[in-house]
């Protein structure tokens, strides 16, 4: 069994290329996969290996970077290694939005167990964070998404909203949100929340015939989604535009193995189908004696 630990932690952090090399060496050597991004405002990471390795990996972080909890941190398990290989970048934000975090406001994160009646207010404007193919595998009832692929460009649409309601923000696992409720407070709003520990912690902690979230939660590795109790989802990646596809979308004439599905087949080109066919094609070969190929995603 692999532990999948998501975590961040803002703080002032110095000689960052030095702990990159540090840690990239210690990953590797104890079979700690995932990614890691260090930069001045803090760390935003997650990470699986085999439960004793993980939890020395996040003893080894927190020694590292000097602080003795994360601002949020979420931990799931899982049959197969989620990750094929170790990063750890260093970038200028943990989330790149333009806006620096010093302090944060922890009033204002509301848990799992309080979010359905904030939520259900009249008066509350929900925003789901993330971008719009995470938004259409799954959120929560009567959510707004801003159709945002860059989140450098989220500020444009908060700058519209109605500093009268109440903002409720939620993203995977909350980082999202924390810059989002940063800017939207230097903006002059007051009545701004966010979910705790994001929707991975929602999901966790609530039953799902309590739930308001409807479907599954997208998740940056291979498992692809989640449900509730953050066991594995139904969706799968596709492998010509690697984005994620439900059950229903492999049932549409436009879906390919390894080649195509409704999202990307009227944009692939004809040589772009051919060489995925060619490498779905290596990939079965491989499959069929027993081995894994080296361009082979999905587990």
């Amino acid at each position: 069994m692999f532990y999948i630990s998501g975590f961040y932690k803002f703080k002032k952090i110095e000689n960052t290329k030095i702990k990159k090399n540090h840690l990239q060496k210690y990953f590797l050597a104890y079979s700690i996969r995932g990614t890691l991004i260090i930069s001045k405002e803090g760390i935003n990471g997650t990470l699986s290996s085999k439960k004793k390795n993980l939890n020395s990996a996040i003893l080894k972080i927190k020694k590292i970077f000097n602080f003795n909890n994360f601002d949020s941190q979420n931990l799931s398990k899982n049959k197969f290694q989620p990750f094929h290989r170790t990063k750890v970048k260093i970038k200028k934000e943990v989330v790149p939005m333009g806006i620096k975090i010093l302090t944060r406001k922890l009033e204002n994160h509301i848990e799992p167990s309080k979010w359905n009646k904030l939520i259900e207010n009249k008066n509350t404007l929900l925003i789901d964070a993330r971008k719009p193919f995470e938004y259409n595998v799954g959120t929560f009832k009567k959510s707004v998404n801003p159709n945002v692929n860059n989140f450098r460009d989220f500020p444009k649409y908060l700058k519209k909203l109605d500093k009268k309601k109440n903002i409720a923000m939620f993203c995977t696992g909350g980082i999202r949100c924390e810059k989002a409720s940063v800017y939207l407070k230097k903006k002059g709003f007051n009545n701004v929340y966010q979910l705790k520990g994001g929707i991975i912690n929602y999901l966790k902690k609530t039953k799902k015939n309590n739930s308001l979230w409807k479907g599954e939660c997208y998740v940056f590795d291979n498992r692809v989604s989640i449900k509730h109790g953050l066991l594995p989802g139904s969706f799968s990646m596709c492998s010509g535009c690697r984005k994620p596809i439900s059950n229903k979308d492999k049932k549409s004439k436009k879906y390919e193995e390894g080649v195509s599905c409704p999202n990307c087949h009227d944009s692939l080109t004809i040589f772009q189908k051919e060489r995925f066919r060619m490498r779905q094609k290596q990939i079965n070969l491989a499959k069929k004696h027993g081995k894994k190929h080296i361009f082979q995603k999905e587990f």
